[in-house]
């Protein structure tokens, strides 16, 4: 029976193909394809909707950014925050995405949703577009984080609000150190935040 794997070894090997898997990703920053989608679309503890929206505090009339909406499990509440006479714009990278957003959006009778296909790293809007901009989930499967939220801090109004959103067990999570000293860099300030290490959500301004 010495050649039958003992559950401790097939234990182990699982656990270290997971760690190698997870190294790969954290060094490899992209995008989550449309063909796992599901990973967008399940519930996302701690980091809720309505934890977005206090601490984002969207109001009617507004325009506000999303970068990387996935299949729209925030847009669509924020969009529907803005209305009457707001605007959600979503950025992605995957038309697929932004396809299957807008879908969502016209489904529940939101008209206020505009896509765009771009790259965080170059946001094609003119300085001073947005009131506010939000990613959850987002920022560590850009390249270029620094490039991300100089661009932001660029499309945003001054005193605009960035919202970052980040949940342990993603990996490509930020760490709010890491994000704070990186949001600094960009001109951000930083305001509050809503969450400990290991799920949070924080505010910045532009100066």
């Amino acid at each position: 029976m010495s050649g039958v794997p003992r559950p401790r070894h097939v234990l182990l090997a699982a656990a270290a193909l997971t760690g190698a898997a997870a190294w790969w990703w954290r060094a490899h920053p992209s995008a989550c394809p449309y063909g796992q989608r599901f990973w967008v679309q399940a519930p996302h503890p701690f980091i809720t909707r309505r934890r977005l929206a206090a601490i984002l505090a969207p109001r009617p009339g507004e325009r506000i950014l999303e970068v990387g909406p996935g299949t729209g499990y925030y847009a669509l509440p924020v969009a529907g925050l803005l209305a009457p006479g707001g605007t959600l714009d979503v950025v992605d990278v995957q038309p697929k995405m932004l396809e299957h957003t807008l879908r969502e959006a016209e489904r529940r009778g939101l008209s206020n949703v505009v896509p765009t296909e771009a790259d965080a790293r170059s946001l094609p809007y003119p300085d001073a577009s947005f009131d506010a901009a939000y990613l959850v989930t987002v920022l560590g499967e850009i390249p270029d984080q620094d490039a991300a939220l100089r661009e932001l801090r660029r499309v945003l109004v001054p005193g605009g609000r960035l919202v970052v959103g980040e949940l342990f067990g993603d990996p490509h999570m930020v760490t709010f150190g890491a994000l704070h000293e990186r949001a600094d860099a960009a001109g951000l300030r930083f305001e509050r935040r809503l969450g400990g290490a290991l799920a949070y959500f924080a505010r910045f301004t532009t100066a």
